[in-house]
């Protein structure tokens, strides 16, 4: 532990947080407001639950440690990149449960994924749809065959678009169809940053690296369907990604950060990334598990002590050895030691059957068996 450090650093999680808040560089400063009557999922939340119960098993290197507290210092977005299972997304969640920051946002990206999702959803066919059936409940009841004249059919229908606009306009109107995404909930003005996860970019479609480049700069966003309404309606609440009921305010149509969020950006390698963007990333690669490591995270994940050790030091030792010829994941080693302990598998002759149902490789020639 060193002293400097924020993320597995000395004092309780607000003294470190303190620190880190006082140590803002002048490049990062960021003036949003943050709102008072709006708060973040609290202990209770099933996903604060799971985000702690996956962080606290988590077991990071000096390196990783080093990395994450470089990334904090200078609010920038940490670039993860490692094979699958070695525990880039575990690691955003161990951020978030050691300075009890609250749920992870998590942001899986796809192929198809864009900057907006991100940022924010905009249902405008189920806005549409409300408007059409308000404006059918809106009709006047049919008058007299005498009375339709032109002046009043109009008149009619001018009163009907009225009323339908008047339901489906303003922040009452359009609230119900506007919600932050895992990006945009992340740039709320908080005193606390939050954690947000943005999972397989490397999947991504080419463009997305560099449409994040300008959010991550400003750490601001507009929301168009709000600003074309600001003058008349400046204050608005929407919902968040996690949490629809929120009521998260945005002003003048534009989402402003206070605290810069805790970005982690995760890469199976499959592509390479722009240099402006990797310039705005501090970068850490994570390497597969050593003997050691792979024994403590067992230890910590399962609650086991030292002298459980002789119980499922097989099992590392065959993990390691499959994985010279293949990729596996540390939880598949998690699952052997686990069924080893609940005394499934006691059968000796069944110990090849057992490892090649457990221990199947990620890539790489097949097990025997397998």
């Amino acid at each position: 532990m060193k002293d400097w450090w924020i993320y597995q650093g000395p004092g309780d999680a607000d003294a470190r947080l303190s620190r880190l808040a006082a140590q803002e560089p002048p490049w990062r400063r960021f003036t949003g407001v943050p709102d008072p009557d709006y708060s973040r999922p609290g202990a209770e939340s099933a996903a604060w639950q799971e985000t702690r119960r996956r962080g606290e098993g988590y077991v990071p290197d000096q390196a990783e440690k080093e990395a994450v507290n470089t990334a904090l210092y200078l609010r920038r977005p940490l670039l993860i990149t490692g094979k699958p299972g070695v525990g880039k997304s575990t690691l955003a969640h161990s951020i978030a449960a050691d300075l009890g920051l609250g749920p992870v946002l998590h942001w899986p990206v796809t192929s198809r994924a864009t900057l907006r999702d991100g940022l924010y959803h905009y249902d405008a066919l189920g806005r549409l749809h409300d408007a059409n059936l308000h404006s059918l409940g809106a009709q006047p009841a049919p008058a007299p065959e005498a009375a339709r004249t032109a002046a009043s059919l109009w008149a009619r229908r001018a009163t009907v678009q009225a009323r339908t606009a008047a339901a489906v306009s303003g922040p009452s109107g359009i609230a119900p169809y506007l919600r932050l995404g895992p990006l945009g909930t992340a740039l709320l003005p908080v005193k606390k940053p939050r954690v947000l996860l943005v999972d397989e970019i490397d999947k991504s479609d080419i463009d997305l690296p560099g449409d994040l480049l300008t959010v991550f700069e400003e750490g601001s966003f507009e929301i168009p369907e709000l600003a074309r309404v600001a003058k008349q309606h400046p204050r608005v609440r929407i919902g968040t990604d996690d949490d629809p009921e929120a009521g998260a305010l945005v002003e003048g149509g534009r989402v402003r950060c206070k605290a810069f969020p805790i970005v982690l950006l995760t890469s199976n390698g499959e592509r390479d990334f722009p240099a402006p963007f990797l310039r705005r990333c501090i970068r850490l690669h994570l390497e597969p598990p050593s003997k050691d490591k792979l024994v403590r995270i067992v230890r910590q994940r399962l609650g086991l002590t030292p002298d459980d050790d002789t119980a499922y030091a097989d099992l590392v030792a065959d993990f390691i050895t499959r994985r010279q010829d293949g990729d596996l994941a540390t939880d598949q080693l998690l699952n052997a030691v686990q069924l080893r302990l609940s005394g499934a598998w006691t059968d000796p002759g069944d110990r090849n059957r057992f490892l090649d149902t457990v221990l199947q490789r990620l890539n790489g020639p097949t097990a025997p068996g397998g």
